[in-house]
């Protein structure tokens, strides 16, 4: 595998961003990892580094660049953190993939044409977002115990779920405060309704979380595992 960090400039700044692929085999197809609240680190690297084995050039970019360039979560930090995650919106982040998405098109390793998106907790929004603002391009977009996937606020991603051309995954953690099942349920109806091509699924014995090796008292190896097999199928059929 090939790591590299870059530096990818935005309207806002600059973007530090973890990119992996394959050495052999390329062009290959975009897929953007977007992270969870605690922020870019090694654990991502990690996970992201994983997908990219499978044959894809991962792109996993620091969201909270406009504020800080490396955030270290630790127990006195989750004020901070929500601030930094408060102060993101959908648009904002879509804006931020149309950066990585001009700079992919520049690299040998980068396949154009059909991409992919995955978003976490805080991310899974921004997943569902993309996938109805870039619809000729994102073909496949997984959301991993997303929040804020269906609600009342004015830039719901529900909203524009009728734009989406490509295929949208939902995995839900059995028990999850912040993605409660009424509003899994309620997003799955609208979704019906507006003919968006999709699956929910949601993941016995789980909490928020549950897909990431570091998160003490909350991973579960099993469920973890089969979001990996969800994930690969996903793009195996779209991309």
């Amino acid at each position: 595998m090939i790591d590299r960090e870059v530096d990818i400039k935005t309207a806002d700044g600059v973007m530090n961003t973890f990119i992996t692929h394959p050495e052999e085999h390329g062009p290959h197809p975009v897929v953007m990892f977007l992270m969870d609240a605690p922020g870019k680190r090694e654990e991502l690297h990690d996970m992201a580094r994983r997908l990219g084995t499978a044959g894809y050039y991962v792109m996993l970019p620091n969201l909270y660049y406009r504020r800080v360039r490396d955030f270290v979560m630790g127990p006195d930090k989750r004020e901070e953190m929500f601030a930094h995650m408060n102060a993101l919106t959908n648009k904002m982040v879509c804006e931020d993939m149309q950066s990585l998405f001009d700079y992919s098109e520049g690299q040998r390793a980068a396949r154009g044409g059909k991409s992919g998106c995955v978003g976490y907790c805080m991310s899974g929004p921004f997943a569902f977002a993309a996938a109805s603002a870039f619809p000729d391009r994102i073909s496949a977009a997984a959301s991993f115990h997303g929040v804020r996937l269906f609600s009342d606020a004015k830039d719901s991603p529900h909203l524009d779920a009728d734009k989406i051309n490509g295929e949208v995954y939902f995995g839900c953690a059995e028990t999850d405060e912040w993605a409660p099942k009424e509003m899994i349920d309620g997003l799955e109806a609208h979704l019906v309704g507006v003919g968006t091509k999709h699956r929910v699924e949601w993941y016995p014995e789980t909490h928020h979380g549950f897909v990431f090796p570091q998160r003490e008292g909350m991973y579960h190896k099993a469920a973890a595992e089969r979001h990996w097999e969800r994930l690969y199928s996903l793009y195996q059929r779209n991309l």
